[in-house]
């Protein structure tokens, strides 16, 4: 569906779109999520989040950066012990000190980080591209050596030259890495740029493509779609798309819209993303937005008399998600968008019998600013009025 609409809005493509049938959640939470200012996850903490992420059915996670210093690498070391049959990443710099002490933990994958683009590789550390390939190679190579499974990210992916990054990515798939990452690191391209740009990457990488996005523009979710829709076949999420500046793609936003705009398998239990995002709310500190998608405490509640009344005749007149899908249920409340259909159902539900004329009262009272303006956006508003008209009854 997505790769059919992009089609329809650019007219013309260069290839046409690969969507695999299967696709890895890779989540960041305990890694990208983490670098977020003022997050600050325990050791039990990190516990908690890698078995409610099992749970959900994700099994390849990014646990952190060993490399940043002793009590990070030990804690990685625990999360190694304690989760054998988990997939945990370890995040490097291209150093072999970083890999080194990735090692040190008893992690079996590591993801070595590049900068690929012409700034991030001259500006921050003065490289030239024959130097990048040079030190990619040593430490490929040297990794191999120490019978470890190695994933290649390209830093600032989405600036970087593109027949390069395709050269690059072709050249370390012949060195041994098992996987590459099309990180747009800042946030910066668009879906169709994505698309597009992917697109003839992936026809032409021999090994899987990881697609890892930022929310700079508010554009991570689409963007990662786009990736699918191209021919990715992993993609990182974060809980509540936490992560650097505007975070990353949220994990239950990218989960839900794979299933349901792309098709595409997943193997995720939708109903346990709400208490995840919860969870991870809780530990981070950072409450989660009522009208978030999909796990906003207000995004199945209804005011609108309209909605409320289509909702009661045919839940698809409008919702496209189900709430039962993520564990939710539909809920209406009464305000002034009421009308009298949702006031009849809200009235029956709260164990009233009020007339047509009665709740016509109810419903002008409702709407009047005058009446109860002290309770204005409160739900004993509603509770009041009906005292009210009832005891006039």
């Amino acid at each position: 569906m997505v790769t059919r609409m992009i089609h329809e809005f650019s007219g013309t493509t260069e290839f046409s779109g690969n969507t695999l049938k299967k696709v890895t959640l890779l989540d960041t939470t305990l890694r990208d999520g983490a670098q977020s200012p003022g997050i600050w996850f325990s050791p039990k903490e990190q516990s908690h989040i890698l078995r409610a992420l099992l749970r959900v059915g994700i099994s390849e996670v990014e646990g952190g950066i060993p490399a940043a210093s002793p009590y990070h690498q030990r804690e990685f070391q625990r999360l190694v012990e304690q989760f054998p049959d988990m997939k945990i990443i370890a995040w490097n710099r291209l150093r072999k000190d970083d890999a080194e002490a990735s090692l040190r933990t008893g992690c079996r994958y590591v993801h070595l980080s590049a900068p690929t683009s012409d700034l991030m590789r001259e500006a921050k550390l003065g490289w030239s591209r024959e130097q990048l390939l040079q030190k990619t190679y040593d430490l490929l190579q040297w990794c191999g050596d120490k019978n470890v499974t190695v994933y290649l990210g390209a830093e600032d992916a989405s600036r970087t030259e593109e027949s390069f990054l395709i050269d690059y990515f072709c050249q370390v798939a012949e060195w041994g890495a098992r996987r590459v990452r099309y990180a747009d690191t800042v946030g910066c391209e668009h879906p169709l740029s994505v698309w597009q740009r992917l697109g003839r990457l992936c026809l032409q990488v021999p090994i899987p493509v990881e697609y890892h996005g930022h929310n700079d523009l508010g554009l991570a979710t689409a963007n990662t779609l786009a990736a699918v829709s191209a021919g990715c076949g992993a993609v990182s999420v974060t809980v509540n798309g936490l992560g650097e500046r505007a975070g990353n793609a949220p994990l239950a936003e990218v989960a839900v819209a794979l299933k349901l705009c792309c098709g595409v398998e997943i193997g995720i239990d939708m109903s346990r993303l709400p208490f995840l995002s919860r969870l991870v709310a809780r530990l981070s500190h950072r409450p989660i937005p009522p009208d978030r998608p999909l796990v906003g405490s207000l995004v199945f509640t209804h005011e609108s008399g309209i909605h409320i009344d289509g909702l009661l005749k045919d839940p698809r007149l409008y919702t496209f998600v189900s709430p039962h899908m993520v564990g939710r249920k539909h809920r209406f409340v009464a305000g002034r968008n009421s009308g009298i259909a949702a006031l009849r159902t809200l009235t029956q539900q709260k164990g009233y019998s009020f007339s047509d004329a009665e709740l016509e009262k109810i419903l002008d009272l409702l709407k009047n600013p005058s009446v109860f303006p002290h309770l204005r956006g409160c739900p004993n508003r509603f509770q009041e009025i009906l005292h009210h008209v009832q005891s006039r009854t």
